[in-house]
Formats: structure tokens, sequence, C-alpha cells
């Protein structure tokens, strides 16, 4: 499939009048197609099932490229997969990605694509350990999104359980971070420690984790 012929694709899921209130959700200044989420869901599932790996890292690289709201979270969505042999073009075009995010929306649909990638191989954490220095907060933020399944294990092993403290660290050298959305990203992240490991979660926040904004301590706190 030609990019040409996705793009065409896609604009035909166009829904009258959409574009502008998602625009002003998303706080987009590209352009948006408007394309309801169920829409942009099948397609994408369609062609993650017909289209082989390579072709699909190809297509995914430039539908983002275009820089239109829709080809992006388009692109993210065909390389969420668990399963991708070989998953290497697809791992390095993610980590293109994270260095070039700047909405929130955009940031978690490629995260959750990395998310897949750092559970086929958590040797890649030494790469999202870099993005934890970055000027651009967006892939500061994603180094802790991509990791959330970490948080999720009630039973982790062993190297499951190292990532977890590795994230922690990180999460830790984010707490004096006055972004909203970085010390939001940090009690997401707790929160969702919080439903399995407790009590890990409650020395964090009773150490480091008491330089965190207010808010911030609160939404992580939620379930304990």
């Amino acid at each position: 499939m030609t990019p040409e012929n996705a793009l065409s694709a896609l604009r035909a899921l166009a829904e009258p009048g959409r574009a502008e209130g998602m625009a002003a959700y998303h706080k987009q200044a590209r352009e948006v197609i408007g394309i309801p989420n169920p829409a942009l869901n099948e397609i994408t599932t369609h062609w993650r099932r017909t289209l082989p790996v390579p072709e699909r890292v190809t297509l995914a690289d430039a539908l983002w490229q275009t820089d239109i709201f829709e080809a992006r979270i388009a692109a993210t969505k065909l390389l969420t997969q668990a399963r991708i042999r070989p998953d290497d073009a697809a791992w390095a075009l993610i980590c293109q990605w994270a260095q070039d995010l700047d909405s929130w929306a955009i940031a978690d649909h490629a995260m959750m694509a990395a998310q897949k990638r750092l559970a086929a191989d958590p040797s890649r954490l030494d790469t999202v350990a870099t993005w934890t220095h970055s000027e651009n907060l967006w892939t500061r933020r994603a180094a802790l999104v991509a990791t959330l399944p970490f948080a999720k294990k009630t039973h982790p092993k062993p190297a499951e359980a190292r990532a977890r403290t590795r994230v922690l660290g990180w999460a830790e050298s984010y707490v004096t971070d006055p972004e909203w959305f970085i010390q939001k990203a940090v009690a997401w992240w707790l929160r969702d420690l919080s439903k399995h490991d407790p009590q890990a979660t409650r020395a964090f926040l009773d150490g480091p984790g008491q330089g965190l904004k207010p808010f911030a301590r609160r939404e992580a706190a939620k379930y304990l």
C-alpha cells in the first residue's frame, strides 16, 4: 500500500464538522482530518493484519512524516502489537518518534507501541533511559508512559522487578520538574504501581515523593 493510498483512505473516513472540535480538544495546530476513533481503529487493525512487517514499518514512517494528526495516530497503531518479527526496524522508528513528540494524544499512542517492544526486549530500557535527560518534556514524559506495564505486574519476574526499580529512579529525578505533564506522569506511574505494590508506592511517597506537587501526590495515592 502506498502512503498516498493510505492517506486517501483515512480522508475518506472524515466525519463532517468533527475536525474543528478535535483540533480544539487536542490543542492541535497541525491538520486534523476528523476521524472517529472506532473508524481509525478499524482501518489500522486491517492494515496491521494484512501488511507484512517491513511494509508496515515503511507505511508508519510515511504517515508520521505527513504531520497530520490522525495519520500520526495511525502510524503508531500500525506498530502497536505484541509480536512483531523482526522488530528492530519498528523499535528504531518508535525511538525516532520519541524525539519528535509534541502533544499528549500522539505521545501516548506512540508509547503504547513502545510498551510492546519493551516487553519483547527489556534491554531496550537502556535506550529509554536516555530520554529522561531530553530537553523535550514530551520525550522525558515518554520514558514513564512507555514503561507503565512494569508498574502493573503483581508478581514481577526478576528482570521486571529490576526494571521497576530502575524506572522509580527516573521518577525520583522528575520529582522537582515543574512541568505539569511530568508531574502527572509520575503520579500516573505511582497510581498504577499502588494497585500491585502499595508498599513500594508508600515508600516513594514518604521519601522522594514528598517533593511532588500536591495534585500529583493526591493522584499517586488515590488507591492507597
